[in-house]
């Protein structure tokens, strides 16, 4: 397993890391994401081990926090090979105080993830979500807070827009807080917008990217085909209302591209989409998510091994779209751009 680091930190994570959202299965999005229990995710556990795969990503609002507390008993015994990826900002009660990253929801979140998941630390503690409601100088200096207690080692966010990430940054050098070194994003062959703004400037202040669903929320798992219908069995028929949005036309063109590669290499599909995503600028880690052994045994083979030039350059391709303004005008002004693939 190679590992990387994760941003501009000292920390060194392995380039897979496993999604612990298929443990617990409580309400409708997680339960078709999967229903592990404790015993199911310690066998999952130990086949990530067995292969290097030692970062695990869950969150505070996944299954209402038993996914936090299935991956702590999962780990029993073998905290010190692990480490450990948490979120919190989405709402996870009705209550006023239950969303948010304020001074009082981030110091009850950390020490309510701490508990469940029965541990003294969390080694990536990312903000799940932009809260507008927040200051940022409460926000970063609560942060300041926690990392100084041991409570929390490296702080980073997900799904937040550029501008905020900029600000949050300059602030906290400003007062000499924890920097960001995380962005958790949406990132895929069906799903490139994290190219247009978010990667340049993980390049530039050195943020890792934490990539979650890298298979486009189940899309370019092979069951898939241009003129067949949704197979029985895919998650797809209780989530797409949740998923982020692809054309059919782009996705067929995608899967098509992946079909071509997939005979050529003897690679599975997943394997060859989760192995383009790896040789991405500033991807510190894909998150792979498996609902049973034979997924993640068929995920953790997209190591080891490389695709061509040529390979990548018709993935690219057909997964190709033009950004939006202002970042469109960027592909005929390379030319005056940085070398750093990720700035252009």
């Amino acid at each position: 397993m190679e590992y990387r680091q994760l941003g501009r930190s000292g920390l060194r994570v392995p380039v897979l890391a496993f999604g612990a959202g298929t443990f617990g299965g409580q309400g409708p999005l997680f339960s078709a994401w999967g229903d592990s229990d404790a015993e199911q995710a310690r066998r999952m556990i130990d086949i990530c081990l067995e292969a290097g795969v030692s970062l695990f990503d869950t969150a505070d609002v996944y299954s209402n926090g038993v996914s936090e507390q299935i991956l702590g008993e999962a780990i029993k015994g073998r905290r010190d090979k692990v480490l450990i990826s948490t979120k919190t900002g989405l709402p996870t009660g009705e209550g006023a105080a239950d969303w948010g990253v304020s001074r009082d929801r981030l110091i009850r979140a950390v020490e309510a993830s701490l508990q469940r998941l029965g541990t003294d630390r969390i080694d990536i503690f990312q903000l799940h979500a932009f809260d507008a409601s927040t200051p940022v100088e409460e926000l970063l200096s609560t942060l300041d807070i926690l990392v100084r207690e041991g409570k929390i080692r490296h702080v980073g966010i997900s799904n937040y827009p550029g501008w905020q990430v900029m600000k949050a940054l300059a602030v906290a050098d400003r007062h000499g807080w924890p920097r960001f070194v995380a962005h958790q994003v949406y990132y895929s062959l069906v799903g490139r917008d994290y190219e247009a703004d978010l990667m340049p400037l993980g390049a530039d202040q050195g943020l890792g990217a934490l990539v979650w669903s890298p298979l486009g929320w189940g899309r370019l798992t092979g069951k898939i085909r241009r003129g067949q219908s949704l197979p029985k069995g895919s998650r797809l028929h209780d989530t797409e209302q949740f998923a982020p949005p692809v054309s059919e036309e782009r996705l067929y063109r995608v899967v098509d591209a992946l079909d071509e590669i997939a005979a050529e290499t003897g690679k599975s599909i997943p394997q060859i989409a989760l192995n383009w995503l790896i040789g991405r600028p500033t991807v510190s880690s894909v998150i792979i998510g498996a609902r049973n052994e034979e997924q993640l045994r068929d995920n953790l083979g997209a190591v080891g091994w490389s695709l061509t030039a040529e390979q990548v350059a018709r993935l690219d391709a057909a997964s190709d779209e033009l950004p939006s303004y202002p970042h469109a005008p960027y592909r005929y002004q390379a030319g005056f751009a940085r070398l750093n693939p990720a700035m252009i």
